[in-house]
């Protein structure tokens, strides 16, 4: 069955010197070829290296060729700090902002604990945002996260959706999914947000596989689920990229029969396998 191409868009995160940047610029060029939709760029855990994030997003418009989304997380900084990086964002023409809670510096499996002055939720920060940018008379599309297999500290998927339509209602205009590849698991969890009456776009997020035991341990860590198909795959492939590339066009014509057309990949920074991957889809 022919399927017809999906609309691609992509993450990147902040260099840490001055080479990264100039291999992210290059990488970002690259990608042009997949006629993205839209790159994302993360913010630093904590607020961390802010600077670096401000200088990840200005390089995006410079050579990614296509609109820029700039992630905002809230953990560790008071909200007037939030303020000051929505009104720069702004100021730099970012008109789309991923709200995030962000993990805390201590990491991923840490609880969060709001600052004296910061968020509760990110409900609240999702709110903040829309207000700021109302008063700045600026129309902005806001992206929130969902967890196809919830969240790793939501006690039950029932919570999990519940702060899911607090930051629909706070302002969210769409989700993104932390990545998954249990396509079963996105099936189900669609039926239940769509049951609770959510109906934003849900926009499925896809890892592509550079090192199969290095993404299975970090899959874990954050509740996403691995196959044994996809362990047994990749043991019996004889040459790992290509066997990538075909683990994520499968994975994602599986998610196009859903009714879903729209993934956002995560580079870690490099181009190549990503860019196979889009061709490898437009073959199909």
């Amino acid at each position: 069955m022919t399927m017809t191409m999906p609309q691609l868009s992509y993450e990147v995160f902040p260099p840490r010197t001055e080479r990264g940047a100039v291999a992210l610029a290059e990488t970002m060029q690259r990608l042009q070829a997949m006629s993205p939709t839209m790159v994302s760029v993360t913010y630093g855990a904590g607020g961390a290296d802010k600077d670096r994030s401000f200088a990840a997003v200005e390089l995006a418009t410079q050579h990614a060729g296509c609109p820029v989304a700039a992630h905002l997380t809230c953990v560790g900084v008071p909200q007037r700090e939030v303020d000051e990086v929505v009104d720069r964002y702004l100021a730099l023409g970012v008109r789309h902002i991923v709200a995030l809670r962000g993990d805390p510096p201590e990491g991923i499996d840490a609880p969060y604990v709001a600052h004296p002055d910061g968020f509760t939720t990110t409900a609240d920060l999702v709110a903040a945002i829309r207000t700021r940018a109302d008063a700045a008379g600026t129309a902005v599309t806001i992206s929130v996260s969902a967890y196809p297999e919830v969240h790793p500290q939501s006690p039950t998927l029932d919570h999990d959706l519940d702060v899911l339509a607090a930051k629909v209602s706070a302002g969210a205009d769409r989700a993104m999914t932390q990545m998954f590849f249990e396509h079963d698991a996105l099936a189900s969890y669609l039926t239940a947000v769509r049951g609770r009456g959510i109906t934003i776009p849900v926009i499925p997020g896809i890892m592509p596989i550079h090192e199969i035991e290095r993404v299975a341990s970090f899959a874990q860590r954050c509740g996403a689920s691995v196959p044994d198909s996809m362990m047994r795959f990749f043991a019996a492939a004889s040459d790992q990229r290509t066997a990538a590339v075909e683990w994520a066009s499968q994975h994602i014509t599986r998610l196009q029969a859903l009714g879903l057309n729209e993934f956002h990949l995560y580079t870690l920074n490099q181009a190549d396998l990503v860019l196979a991957i889009a061709h490898r889809l437009e073959q199909r």
